[in-house]
């Protein structure tokens, strides 16, 4: 998963969430705790309702998108 700060407003409702995948860095930005994780509705539901759609989730043996989808 990785989190795109140029996106990132910082507004942590992804550490409210999912607090095992996120933490907000020095700047208030959202950032994974772990580049990879096992499967999370708390995380994919995090990425689900990020205001700003800034997080991406991609499955680790594939690469394949989970979140957003692929078109």
């Amino acid at each position: 998963m990785t989190v795109d700060t140029d996106l990132c407003i910082g507004s942590g409702a992804c550490v409210l969430s999912a607090p095992e995948g996120f933490e907000l860095d020095a700047a208030r930005q959202s950032c994974p705790r772990h580049e990879v994780m096992g499967p999370s509705d708390a995380v994919l539901d995090a990425a689900e309702n990020c205001p700003v759609e800034a997080i991406a989730i991609v499955e680790e043996g594939s690469g394949a998108a989970v979140f957003p989808p692929a078109d």
